[in-house]
């Protein structure tokens, strides 16, 4: 009769895989505050309780999200993180995040328009009631479920309904029922889109099993909505559902983009999962040497975590360091776990279920000692881990202990005990057969239940739509007024979109008319660069200097090739700039040699090659230094060509002379001089100011003295930016 029981306990575990609810009670452990919850608060006017909408909630991790139309907001957060409140209308906020409780931000005298059309009893009460609901999610289901009923019985407008359904699929994943989950997301999304229920619901796809739609619906969701830390979540769960859909590969891509991503914004938890993902999929290809490398990391980070995360790690690990027969390390591993499991249990308790209990980890132990062949270590842990499961009612671990007791002193030939253990197991048989009826009982009763409470919120959502859609009714009636507001909307846009191509048209003429004007104004600077640079040869064939004459012709002859190849571009590289700037300057240095001395210092730094310059921009300040400034000095002079990095998209050209100075040169000047000299700076200006309006501020040019003597030198200052 008791072998028939033991087969009815086998039947029964496989239909309680199927019908048993996850009774996961596990109490938040000491380590509370290292670890991150969902944080729900609302802003509202203290005086007159109107919701705020558009707050910006801040915080120090780096996560931001705005309050609904509700003055509502959620945000992942831990204790001790401080929030920042900011919105025009007021003073900004800071709160320090004190506990996992919902969060209620008081705005005194602000500038917030009435919202009329709901009552502040409604507004309250769907809070109070939505606040209870969380409270009782890892509680009591039933009780969480019937409070998120009363809140959406209250007058709800679409973006409570979501935040409701949110939460209703919340405390459905929280128990396992993946499939109503998944219901209550999609009901969310429909009211609001909101990227963080998109990641939800792709999660309950997978825990339902149901891999190819959950990878779909992650693929759906936009990665540019997403904050930094829902970002590695859904790199994490597009690599979960590969995993489970067996595409090694894909996953491990996905886990190390998510990786990425975490590293790149410090968030630490994200980090030990992904190194800890990553490591079971190289288990899973047969990789060990890899998963050992990243199961070291996830070891190691995990450390850094609270306790909790500690010790899950070590008995992941554990884990695969059995599938890999390493049994001492195994053991090694698991010793430290127990360690972590008493410090844990100081201040909380771990529900049987939970796979970091003591029992399950002495059997573990005493079963790698057992493999390992080490009768006389595995016996004492295997009767700790039947001791302590006997305690604490945990009668499938101690269902195990006490078989391979019987089954290792049958090895040794220890009969007596042999015998004892036997009868014990069959003893256990009949209570766990018991103990696995009443559960199939219970989950009968909690699946009616939550079933009639469903029932509810299925029956009030329905009611909310047929209230929408009577309103839609009546608006319908007002559609001839509509078709008229339409039509002169249409009028109106009509109006607009003809101004807005006028607009096009008079801009692609200024554009074509500022084409035309730096055409002209390059034009006129040409002959006067080729008339100047003429009356220099002309001097030395006057004064007889034959071979001189030559030179300077051959350097001559070169520098107007080049201005001539880039005389029609509006921009020409740097580097080419330079090139003519040392022709030049050595032109008129060869022709001033007792004047002044010249220098061209261009910094490492920059790349000339990725910076562009309107050509013969910078000859003509060169000129007046050398025309204007340091012919008429006394002694000898010095002309600097800088160019320095400003920024990382500015560079400087500096041309700084210690000739007479401006006033002094203005002095010395004819009328006709003036005039010519006057033409030419309003030359270059007017370029500037035409390219500047074509090129967004490309170029900027400031001119000023150069020192306090009494040749104050003349200090051009370019600036210019990177493409």
């Amino acid at each position: 009769m008791r072998i028939y029981k033991t087969y009815y306990i086998t039947v029964l575990l496989f239909l309680i895989g199927f019908l048993a609810i996850g009774q996961n009670r596990e109490l938040e452990s000491a380590d509370e505050h290292n670890t991150s919850f969902t944080i729900r608060g609302s802003v509202y006017e203290k005086e007159t309780r109107n919701p705020y909408k558009n707050v910006e909630v801040l915080i120090n991790g780096g996560r931001y999200v705005t309050t609904d139309f509700n003055g509502s907001f959620d945000i992942k957060a831990k204790i001790g993180d401080e929030l920042i409140i900011k919105h025009p209308d007021f003073e900004t906020i800071y709160y320090t995040v004190k506990s996992n409780e919902r969060i209620s931000i008081e705005v005194i005298e602000s500038k917030q328009s009435k919202y009329n059309s709901r009552s502040k009893g409604d507004f309250t009460r769907f809070n109070n009631m939505i606040d209870s609901a969380d409270i009782y999610l890892k509680k009591d289901a039933e009780k969480s479920i019937k409070f998120i009923g009363d809140a959406l019985d209250v007058n709800v407008n679409t973006n409570q309904s979501a935040e409701a359904h949110e939460l209703l699929g919340d405390v459905y994943v929280y128990w396992k029922q993946y499939d109503l989950a998944i219901s209550a997301y999609k009901v969310s999304l429909q009211n609001s889109k909101i990227a963080s229920v998109e990641l939800k619901l792709a999660k309950a796809y997978l825990n339902n099993g149901d891999f190819k739609t959950s990878l779909s619906s992650y693929q759906q969701i936009d990665e540019k909505i997403l904050t930094n830390y829902e970002k590695a979540i859904w790199f994490e769960g597009i690599g979960d559902a590969n995993l489970k859909a067996k595409n090694f590969e894909k996953a491990i891509t996905a886990y190390e983009d998510g990786l990425k991503v975490a590293q790149k914004h410090l968030i630490a938890p994200k980090i030990t999962d992904l190194n800890s993902k990553i490591a079971e999929v190289y288990s899973k290809k047969g990789q060990t040497s890899k998963a050992k490398s990243y199961f070291s990391n996830s070891l190691s980070l995990a450390k850094s975590e609270n306790k909790k995360r500690a010790v899950e790690e070590q008995i992941k690990v554990a884990e695969f360091n059995s599938i890999n027969a390493d049994y001492e390390s195994e053991i090694v591993l698991r010793k430290a776990a127990i360690q972590g499991i008493r410090d844990i249990e100081v201040d909380s308790i771990i529900s049987n279920d939970s796979p970091i209990t003591s029992q399950k980890q002495n059997y573990k132990i005493g079963n790698a000692y057992l493999l390992s062949n080490d009768f006389t270590n595995a016996i004492p842990y295997l009767e700790k881990s039947r001791e302590v499961a006997g305690e604490r009612g945990d009668l499938d671990v101690k269902l195990d202990a006490t078989r391979k007791l019987s089954e290792v002193n049958a090895r040794l030939g220890n009969t007596e005990k042999t015998i004892a253990y036997n009868n014990e197991y069959k003893n256990v048989v009949d209570e766990l057969y018991a103990k696995k009826i009443q559960e199939i009982s219970q989950a009968a009763r909690f699946s009616r239940n939550i079933a009639e409470q469903q029932n509810r919120i299925t029956t009030l959502e329905s009611d909310r739509a047929l209230s929408k859609s009577k309103y839609e009714l009546t608006q319908e009636r007002n559609k001839r007024q509509e078709l008229i507001i339409y039509s002169l909307i249409g009028g109106l846009v009509l109006l607009l979109i003809t101004g807005y191509l006028m607009f096009k048209y008079i801009k692609q003429q200024r554009l074509a008319n500022n084409l035309l004007a730096l055409k002209s104004l390059r034009s006129q600077m040409n002959p006067h660069f080729i008339f100047n640079a003429l009356n220099s040869v002309n001097t030395f064939i006057a004064t007889n200097d034959e071979r001189t004459a030559n030179k300077y012709l051959t350097d001559f002859s070169q520098l107007m090739r080049a201005v001539l190849e880039n005389s029609e571009e509006d921009f020409i590289p740097l580097k080419k700039e330079i090139e003519l700037l040392n022709l030049y300057a050595k032109l008129e240095h060869f022709r001033f040699q007792d004047k002044f001395d010249y220098a061209i210092e261009v910094d490492p730094a920059i790349d000339v090659d990725e910076f562009q310059i309107p050509p013969m921009l910078l000859q003509p300040y060169i000129e007046n230094a050398v025309w204007h400034g340091l012919r008429y000095k006394t002694e000898k002079g010095h002309l600097k060509i800088e160019i320095q990095p400003k920024s990382k998209d500015e560079i400087t050209i500096t041309i700084a002379d210690d000739g007479i100075g401006r006033s002094r040169s203005k002095a010395l000047k004819t009328e006709h001089q003036k005039k010519q000299n006057s033409k030419g700076m309003n030359n270059i200006k007017k370029r500037v100011a035409i390219l500047n309006e074509m090129y967004k501020d490309k170029v900027d040019v400031t001119i000023s003295d150069f020192q306090e003597l009494e040749d104050a030198g003349t200090k051009v200052v370019v600036t210019l930016k990177k493409d």
